[in-house]
């Protein structure tokens, strides 16, 4: 098979590679994003592999299976930006990554967290002009703290486990409950959670239902000046709101690895350009506001399950096997 690979940087070529060194199938590696425009790059493949910030909507995906197209590998766990129904219609069917390191993305959000407490980032610059005064950085004890997980998945399981290591009070949400999680901290309604909490992480999925979840009212409900902690999707956030809370003092910090109108921007090197987006430009004026790139996944052990989860979904494909990571539309 022939698989065209969009918006590659040289890691994903290097583990793909490595993960691909005994298989027939051969790899095109693209740094374009997938879209409607650069689409055509993947005629004359058998599959498609893609990634968090393409598009695969059924203008797409109608193109795809126009060039006999039968595979879309997506090596992220989220399939938000993938039209289902119309991958269904045209027979294009559609896996994913659903579990890497749970780690990777806990222990970057402890990172973010500490870092913005502390403010570590800060310290960090000071000290290479020769300034050791430590005015301004005052932070809190996490020791004691009530920290809110929204979402108990594998990742939030994780998140939840090493809070309380920390010596957190450990409140829990999701409309699914399981057994791991009551061992980690106490669920409770959403409202109490943020009503409670200290410091809120979002672990969950981005779906119809979660779109905007932290909007104006749900703020309006946090404890006042609590921090916000996001390194799931960006649409969990509706980042206006985030921005008035910051000016009104009612959200006291903000960290954040992924933001909605993150395409075209994050993974990117802009440095010498000016940052078309007013709302993220506005959003990194804050003092109390801290952002990384969408590199809360950028581990080794990460992005070898990536690959290898990805070649084995290609590779049963191939040869007709069962897809055990396929993603189909809900049938509600």
């Amino acid at each position: 098979m022939k698989i065209a690979c969009f918006s590659t940087k040289p890691y994903d070529q290097h583990f793909l590679t490595a993960a691909s060194e005994d298989s027939p199938h051969e790899f095109l590696f693209l740094e374009h994003r997938l879209d409607a425009s650069t689409v055509v790059l993947a005629d004359g493949c058998n599959a498609v592999c893609a990634f968090v910030n393409d598009t695969l909507d059924r203008s797409v995906l109608e193109q795809l299976r126009e060039m006999g197209v039968g595979l879309l590998a997506m090596r992220c766990a989220g399939v938000n930006n993938v039209d289902l129904e119309a991958a269904a219609e045209c027979g294009v069917r559609v896996v994913r990554v659903p579990r890497y390191s749970p780690y990777a993305v806990a222990e970057h959000t402890v990172g973010l967290i500490l870092t913005l407490n502390r403010k570590i980032h800060k310290a960090y610059n000071r000290v290479r002009e020769n300034n050791f005064s430590i005015d301004g950085f005052l932070g809190f004890d996490l020791h004691g703290r009530t920290f809110g997980v929204i979402g108990t998945g594998a990742i939030g399981r994780v998140l939840a486990g090493i809070m309380k290591g920390f010596g957190c009070r450990v409140l829990l949400y999701d409309p699914y409950p399981n057994e791991e999680g009551r061992k980690l901290g106490e669920y409770v309604e959403l409202e109490r959670l943020l009503a409670e909490s200290d410091l809120v992480s979002l672990q969950c999925p981005l779906t119809p239902e979660t779109y905007h979840l932290i909007d104006a009212d749900r703020l309006s409900k946090m404890k006042r000046g609590a921090m916000l902690v996001n390194t799931s999707r960006g649409g969990l956030v509706d980042t206006s709101a985030a921005i008035e809370g910051l000016k009104s003092g009612q959200l006291g910090g903000f960290a954040l690895d992924v933001y909605e109108e993150e395409t075209g921007v994050f993974f990117e090197d802009l440095s010498q350009q000016v940052v078309q987006d007013d709302v993220l430009s506005r959003l990194m004026t804050f003092p109390n506001v801290l952002i990384t790139s969408h590199q809360a996944f950028f581990t080794r052990e990460a992005l070898e399950t990536i690959a290898q989860t990805t070649m084995e979904s290609i590779d049963a494909f191939d040869a007709g096997r069962a897809l055990d990571n396929e993603v189909v539309a809900s049938s509600s």
